[in-house]
């Protein structure tokens, strides 16, 4: 993959997570952690919302990205992955006996200086 083209998705990511952690925000989550990391992998958000532990998966793409739809892009592969790293994060702070939840919110870019789309799918998996 180009140089420009990866930068681009990386911005689109960036920006992708950005909108999610504003918009969870104003629902009156409370963020625990952005862009969580451990040897398992990586949590873009752990947030906590009426007594819930809840890791969620940011998934971001340009209208006209030719990678297919933000949604399909959380396989079975990355659930999983997010499953483990979550595991560790639960082990790793003692809250093995909480009530969680897995979302995925997804936010397509429709062009410059359009409002994003977003979609929160609250236990996604």
């Amino acid at each position: 993959m180009e140089k420009r083209a990866l930068d681009s998705r990386k911005r689109i990511g960036a920006e992708g997570e950005e909108v999610a952690a504003a918009y969870l925000h104003n629902l009156g989550y409370r963020i625990h952690h952005r862009n969580w990391r451990c040897s398992r992998g990586e949590i873009d958000i752990i947030a906590e919302f009426e007594g819930r532990l809840i890791f969620i998966e940011v998934r971001s793409r340009s209208i006209h990205g030719k990678y297919g739809t933000a949604k399909e892009s959380v396989d079975a592969r990355k659930q999983q992955q997010v499953r483990e790293t979550a595991q560790f994060y639960l082990h790793r702070f003692h809250q093995h006996e909480r009530n969680l939840r897995f979302d995925v919110i997804t936010v397509e870019f429709n062009g410059e200086g359009q409002t994003p789309h977003l979609e929160h799918t609250k236990g996604a998996f």
